[in-house]
């Protein structure tokens, strides 16, 4: 009879994310394939796990690893693959071995646990009845702006993973395409020095160019676009907007209280905030 399947998630950051069941779970299997065995032998030695390792699965090997792998499964062994960090297959590599197991009649076990993408959603402010995650923010400039161009339209919140590297280049494209969308930028997420940015495009980039040097892992997350087919009364509109500016409101939250109130498109709130653009 094969073996399962488990696929453990590990903590993010904070070492103290595990939860009771996953380090049951990596006690009790035969082996764990991990994508950096270094970097899980650290939580493994805090939670006095001896569990061996089978070889890396790293991206790149994971394809012709699958077969020696399926081999221990089909001889009846328990796995568990674990990645760096977070929740396996989650922009990390993990799905031929999936997919190869459920067809060979493996049985898959999730071990559910932290998610840096859900981690920054819930705390993000944005909303998070409806979202997408996009994956990695791709590192060519064609692609990278043909992405953003489509996330004009998309009517759910958009969940991206970006390295520092490039962060600055990926800012400098959001301010051109979509300078009035919301974003928030999420550093670092359960460590230490974690740091949630929250704003427009080209505040944010204000910010980050002050700084000496661009370090941590970072979630982008993009508000959603108005959705199609609603329909405002411009007449309050205008007014709304005269009041707000005679209370004395911020430029910033009178164009949020117009598209929530009365569900303006952003570009026309802005437009009617700033009549002189």
């Amino acid at each position: 009879m094969p073996g399962s399947l488990y696929l453990v998630a590990l903590p993010i950051g904070n070492m103290e994310d595990i939860t009771l069941r996953a380090i049951k779970t990596l006690r009790a299997v035969d082996l764990i394939v991990a994508e950096d065995t270094r970097n899980t032998r650290r939580i493994l030695d805090r939670y006095q796990i001896k569990t061996r390792f089978h070889r890396s699965y790293y991206q790149g090997v994971e394809k012709e690893r699958v077969v020696p792998v399926l081999g221990l499964l089909s001889d009846g062994n328990e796995i568990a693959l674990v990645s760096d960090a977070g929740t396996p297959l989650i922009n990390d590599p993990g799905y031929p071995l999936v997919r190869a197991a459920i067809a060979a009649g493996v049985t898959v076990v999730p071990i559910p646990g932290p998610t840096a993408a859900i981690t920054a959603l819930v705390a993000s402010g944005l909303p998070a009845d409806r979202f997408v995650f996009a994956g990695a923010v791709p590192r060519k400039d064609g692609e990278r702006r043909a992405l953003l161009e489509k996330i004009r339209t998309e009517e759910r919140t958009v969940i991206l993973y970006e390295s520092p590297h490039r962060l600055l280049v990926t800012m400098n494209t959001l301010v051109e395409i979509l300078p009035l969308r919301s974003i928030v930028l999420a550093r670092e997420l359960t460590k230490v020095h974690e740091e949630f940015l929250r704003g427009m495009p080209s505040e944010i980039l204000a910010i980050l160019k002050e700084r000496d040097r661009i370090k941590g892992e970072f979630v982008l997350l993009i508000e959603r676009g108005e959705e199609t087919g609603s329909s405002w009364d411009s007449a309050s509109a205008i007014k709304l907007a005269e009041l707000l500016k005679e209370e004395g409101v911020t430029n910033k939250a009178a164009i949020r209280i117009m598209v929530h109130t009365l569900g303006i498109p952003r570009n026309e709130a802005y437009r009617l905030i700033h009549p002189s653009s």
